[in-house]
């Protein structure tokens, strides 16, 4: 595993207190660890929110367009909160300050080509109506229905309040750790038949939405076909 930015004595990142404010990530990670099948990482299709049901507002899609480039294909509200807009289709460097946005076009091309698990530790900019607030961000790579690693599931834990929008942060650090991908039966998991899609799958000529709506009225999460 891969240290950056700030830590503790040992390099790694700090934890102590941080742990119970940002708990929500360790949901995500332990989900998407219970979907690895000897070792392979898991298909979009296999997300089910009701998994990651006490994460779901700051839960995240992404799909990579790019090298180092990828656009929110789903979202949950804190996301839409954060930026005070519809985030589908930005990239996700729009979260980022732009002193930042080549180290994290670095860290998360990563995610796909190592595959790794990226966490980022982030602080807001502050300014009138922008009080402190701090992040951290989970990144996990999925696999497509085609077996390529361009997916992200996501989740981003705030500390703080979010005053005025949109909210951009600087990144205070980065860990990265690189996926071990076991091979099962003598193939490669990308070579793995797929299977019946369900859950985050999308049909290839429509769409609906993948998550049931909260009983505010307001989708957490909703869906996007891109045709780009």
């Amino acid at each position: 595993m891969a240290y950056f930015g700030k830590g503790g004595h040992d390099g790694s990142p700090e934890a102590g207190p941080d742990v119970g404010k940002f708990a929500m990530l360790a949901e995500v990670r332990a989900y998407w660890e219970g979907l690895r099948q000897g070792g392979t990482l898991p298909r979009r299709d296999q997300i089910d929110p009701r998994g990651i049901a006490g994460a779901l507002e700051n839960t995240f899609l992404l799909e990579r367009v790019a090298p180092g480039i990828a656009r929110f294909r789903l979202a949950g509200m804190q996301l839409h909160d954060l930026m005070g807009m519809d985030v589908r289709g930005m990239p996700l460097s729009s979260l980022i300050e732009p002193l930042g946005r080549t180290r994290m076009a670095e860290a998360l091309e990563g995610v796909f080509t190592g595959p790794a698990v990226l966490e980022i530790w982030m602080e807001a900019e502050r300014g009138i109506g922008r009080p402190a607030m701090e992040g951290r961000m989970l990144l996990l790579p999925l696999t497509a229905a085609r077996g390529d690693t361009d997916l992200v599931l996501g989740c981003l834990a705030l500390h703080g309040s979010v005053g005025r929008v949109p909210r951009r942060f600087a990144i205070a650090g980065v860990t990265s750790e690189k996926i071990e991908r076991r091979l099962t039966g003598g193939r490669r998991a990308e070579d793995q038949a797929p299977q019946v899609a369900k859950g985050l799958a999308e049909a290839s000529a429509s769409f609906t939405p993948a998550f049931p709506r909260p009983p505010r009225g307001k989708p957490v999460l909703r869906l996007v076909h891109s045709r780009d």
